[in-house]
């Protein structure tokens, strides 16, 4: 199930999703195979200070976030993971590990790996840990305008 915030968001825009139920997983990879989509198809969120500022990372799921490349590309001074506690309260309806990569609803810059681009389609958790949405990679973009990195 779609947290309300969410769906209100998706619904409001006229924009096409599918929802995609699956066995529990708390791994983005685990998530994928439970989902039958390629780990390189699901978008994983991903929250991040940079220079102490809360910000969101998505990338695909089979690959490792790398700090230091970040950190580079951004001219930032330090690219660290949030921890669970400094994050959590802006989640308020998402379990945590399950926020969809929809930075603008939680008024925080989204970074995105140019990689998920290269799809048609993009899945990414809809707030919880059973739960996924499929839609156009196009609408995505035009709803979250991320800015686009070449992470890898």
């Amino acid at each position: 199930m779609l947290t309300p915030k969410l769906k209100h968001f998706l619904d409001e825009n006229h924009v096409k999703y599918r929802t995609i139920d699956h066995t529990v997983a708390f791994t983005a990879q685990e998530t994928a195979e439970m989902a039958h989509i390629p780990g390189k198809e699901l978008a994983k969120t991903v929250i991040v200070k940079i220079d102490g500022k809360m910000a969101m990372v998505i990338e695909p799921a089979n690959i490792k976030l790398n700090l230091q490349w970040m950190e580079k590309l951004l001219g930032a001074k330090k690219v660290e993971l949030a921890t669970e506690r400094e994050f959590r309260e802006w989640f308020p309806e998402c379990e945590i590990g399950a926020m969809p990569p929809m930075g603008n609803l939680f008024n925080m810059d989204v970074y995105m790996d140019d990689k998920l681009s290269e799809d048609e389609n993009i899945a990414f958790n809809a707030g919880t840990h059973t739960d996924l949405v499929e839609m156009r990679y196009k609408d995505f973009e035009k709803l979250v305008k991320p800015k686009m990195l070449h992470m890898h």
